[in-house]
């Protein structure tokens, strides 16, 4: 059942980490023009001449994709602190990361300097690329199995909230204004504070106790806080049981990772939904919404109103995931997500090309974008990094966040890279490479990717195990060759695969 404390656990880390990646995304959004004016007025202040078109064009771009750029970077500092820091004590270092860049941001209008709001968007997105991967490995870990789904989806909620409050704070008529603009910048350090605060009072990750810590006593205790009973002994044992099984695998690096043949399927499978998730055009459509509703006749002033309920229904619909991933499973979420996005951005192919033409084709359009945006918000944005934390064990765990959110970063740097020349090149038929890739990734997720859905993580793996198996051909002589990878522990899946 759920326990006060691990819904506390839930929402304090998911809220002070998640959900200011959730706002950074969105908070530049709103306050553009009056940022680049700052940008323009700075520079004519300092050198008496205004500032080139092309200069600022690409001092905005940068403010725009340093972000996911420190995404990058801070996805690949996942593993080495979570093994040395724990997962709460990582989350408890990432806050100064956030509050340093808070303070920067909501002084850069007094001190007149514009080249620190892109020092801190490198440094926001360092917190962002840490909180995405290291919220969902310390929720993963926590929860019982038959709720590890639901509580796995609320990282992926409050990101959405982040969107929605983002958006809302920047109205013309609140802080997205030519005064406002800094005070919403710098409204981010908030929930940090919050979180350096409270979670320092809540128990570590009872795995990483155990597992990686060897404290079998202080995991006890974690658990029996966390599920609001004295008889934890099936977890503990469950969580030896995956223990012993690794005991001769030390921590895997991610060379280790990439190279090991036992979680190849694994691997691939976390690489494709993530490529999916960020390539499946979410940025492309979020950008193209704007434009979409003034074709429909949306009136200018109107559309930031468009755009708040646009978030307000993906926070609905990804609040709707957290209560049926349990139901439904996993895989139903991320194939009826990834058949969402690839109808309507067929379809809205179509109705961006006719909507000059046929009269109701914009409202169509209208239609594709909403269809779009709750098919990733129930199982496109929040699911993969749900299987991260089910697919692999603890030692594994933390090389395949990083690799996991070093892929997740990359593509969403790519895609706001790559979307402007695309659009230019292509107009709407962008959306129809968005469309391939989405069908792709269905294809691959309905033949690949087991249902993890109340499964122990040891049976999870020994679901791969028998499909890295299969899909290798391995006979028995081969076995061999497993001795030199980390340590037995692939032999030890071999026979438990074996005797499947």
């Amino acid at each position: 059942k759920m326990t006060l404390l691990l819904a506390l656990v839930a929402l304090i880390s998911a809220f002070g980490s998640s959900f200011q990646y959730g706002y950074n995304v969105s908070v530049i959004n709103s306050p553009a023009p009056y940022m680049q004016d700052f940008y323009n007025q700075t520079y004519f202040d300092r050198n008496g001449v205004p500032m080139d078109s092309g200069f600022q064009t690409l001092l905005w771009s940068l403010t725009v994709s340093m972000y996911p750029l420190g995404g990058l970077f801070g996805s690949l500092m996942v593993w080495p602190l979570v093994n040395n820091c724990g997962r709460k004590g990582t989350l408890l270092i990432n806050n100064l990361f956030s509050i340093a860049a808070a303070v920067l941001m909501g002084t850069s209008e007094l001190a007149k300097t514009f080249e620190v709001i892109i020092l801190s968007r490198i440094i926001m997105g360092i917190y962002a690329g840490l909180a995405s991967n290291v919220v969902p490995m310390f929720l993963g870990e926590m929860s019982p199995k038959n709720l590890r789904g639901a509580i796995g989806v609320v990282p992926q909620l409050f990101i959405t909230i982040g969107i929605l409050v983002a958006q809302i704070l920047g109205l013309n008529s609140i802080l997205g204004n030519a005064e406002g603009w800094p005070v919403l910048l710098g409204l981010t350090g908030i929930p940090s504070l919050i979180q350096l605060l409270i979670l320092p009072f809540f128990p570590e990750s009872p795995r990483y106790l155990l597992i990686q810590k060897g404290n079998e006593e202080q995991a006890r205790q974690a658990l029996q806080k966390l599920r609001g009973w004295d008889d934890v002994d099936d977890e503990i044992e469950e969580m030896r049981q995956e223990d012993r099984s690794e005991k001769e695998g030390e921590q895997f690096s991610v060379l280790s990772l990439c190279t090991f043949r036992g979680l190849r399927w694994q691997l691939i499978s976390i690489v494709v939904m993530m490529m999916g998730q960020q390539l499946s055009g979410v940025n492309g459509v979020f950008y193209y919404a704007d434009r979409i509703f003034q074709s429909a006749g949306v009136d200018t002033n109107n559309v930031q109103y468009v755009t708040v309920s646009i978030g307000a229904i993906n926070v609905v619909m990804t609040l709707l995931a957290v209560f049926i991933v349990e139901s439904l499973g996993r895989r139903i979420l991320l194939l009826a997500g990834f058949g969402l996005c690839c109808l309507s951005c067929a379809v809205l192919t179509l109705a961006l090309n006719l909507q000059t033409t046929v009269s109701w084709m914009s409202y169509l359009s209208i239609v594709c974008v909403i269809v779009y945006i709750i098919g990733h918000a129930i199982g496109a944005s929040p699911i993969p990094f749900v299987m991260i934390t089910e697919m692999f064990l603890q030692s594994s765990r933390p090389a395949a966040f990083m690799v996991g959110g070093s892929v997740h970063w990359l593509c969403n740097f790519t895609v706001g890279l790559v979307f402007l020349y695309m659009e230019a090149g292509l107009g709407p038929y962008s959306f129809l490479i968005f469309c391939a890739i989405c069908l792709a990734t269905i294809v691959y997720i309905f033949f690949i990717v087991p249902e993890t859905k109340n499964k122990t993580f040891m049976e999870i793996n020994k679901i791969m195990a028998k499909r890295n198996k299969v899909e290798i051909q391995e006979d028995k002589e081969e076995l061999k060759d497993f001795h030199t990878v980390p340590g037995g522990q692939a032999e030890k899946k071999e026979i438990s695969s074996s005797n499947l």
